[in-house]
C-alpha cells in the first residue's frame, strides 16, 4: 500500500482531532515534525539494514501451537524509501504479514499489512498505531490508534484494544513485542548473523 492510503488510513482514526494539520494534539500538544532527532534516528537505524534478512526466536508469550514457537521466524528491511519502510516478517512458509514505518511529519505510523496468499487483503489488516511520544533512538512504542480499534470490535477480540505494539533496535538485535493486559509477546532477531532474504511477501513482487 503506498504511503498516502495509509497516511489517509492514519488521519481517518484521528476521530477527535479536525484534521491532520492538528495531528500533533494526539501527542499531547507536542509538535512532533519529522525533524524530531530521536525519531529520525530510529528510522534510519533499521533502514540501515535495508535488503538484509535475519532470524528471531520467540522470548516470550511463546504458546504451543501458535505457529511462531515452532516455525522459523525471519524478518527482511525489503524496501526502503525516505519516508517508508517496509519489513515483511516471515512464519515459516506463511508470508502474510509486513510491518510498514511511515514518517508522517508528526511522528512514525506503525501498520500491519495482512494478505492472503493470492495476495488479496485479509480481514484484519492495517491496524497498528502512531508513535504518542519522542521516544529514543533505540526504542518506540505505538499504542492502538481508533482504526484498530474498531477494527478489533468489530472482528470479535476487543480484548486487543489495548494493544502497544514497541520496537527496539540495537547494534545486536531487533526486538518486536506486543503488550496489552494478559499478552506479552516478544522476538528478538539476531542483527549479528544476517541471512538470506525470504522470496516477496504475499501481495507484493520481487
Amino acid at each position: 500500500m503506498k504511503k498516502n492510503a495509509v497516511f489517509s488510513l492514519f488521519c481517518a482514526s484521528l476521530v477527535s482531532t479536525t484534521g491532520c494539520a492538528s495531528v500533533a494534539d494526539v501527542a499531547g500538544g507536542v509538535p512532533f515534525t519529522t525533524t524530531v532527532k530521536e525519531q529520525v534516528a530510529f528510522f534510519d537505524n533499521i533502514r540501515a539494514h535495508c535488503g538484509k534478512a535475519y532470524e528471531g526466536i520467540v522470548v516470550s508469550g511463546a504458546k504451543d501451537g501458535d505457529g511462531f514457537s515452532e516455525n522459523r521466524l525471519v524478518m527482511h528491511v525489503r524496501q526502503c524509501a525516505e519516508d517508508q519502510i517496509h519489513i515483511p516478517f516471515h512464519v515459516g512458509d506463511n508470508a502474510s504479514r509486513t510491518w510498514i514505518l511511515t514518517q508522517t511529519g508528526a511522528g512514525i505510523l506503525l501498520k500491519h499489512d495482512h494478505r492472503h496468499e493470492d495476495g488479496s487483503n485479509d480481514e484484519s489488516t492495517m491496524y497498528g498505531g502512531h508513535t504518542p511520544d519522542r521516544g529514543y533512538a533505540t526504542y518506540q512504542r505505538f499504542p492502538a490508534d481508533d482504526y484498530s480499534k474498531d477494527l478489533f470490535t468489530k472482528l470479535g477480540f476487543p480484548q486487543s484494544n489495548g494493544n502497544t505494539w514497541h520496537m527496539q533496535i540495537y547494534p545486536e538485535k531487533f526486538v518486536y513485542h506486543l503488550t496489552r493486559d494478559g499478552r506479552d509477546f516478544k522476538v528478538d532477531f539476531d542483527l549479528t548473523k544476517p541471512v538470506t532474504p525470504p522470496p516477496a511477501p504475499w501481495g507484493y513482487q520481487d
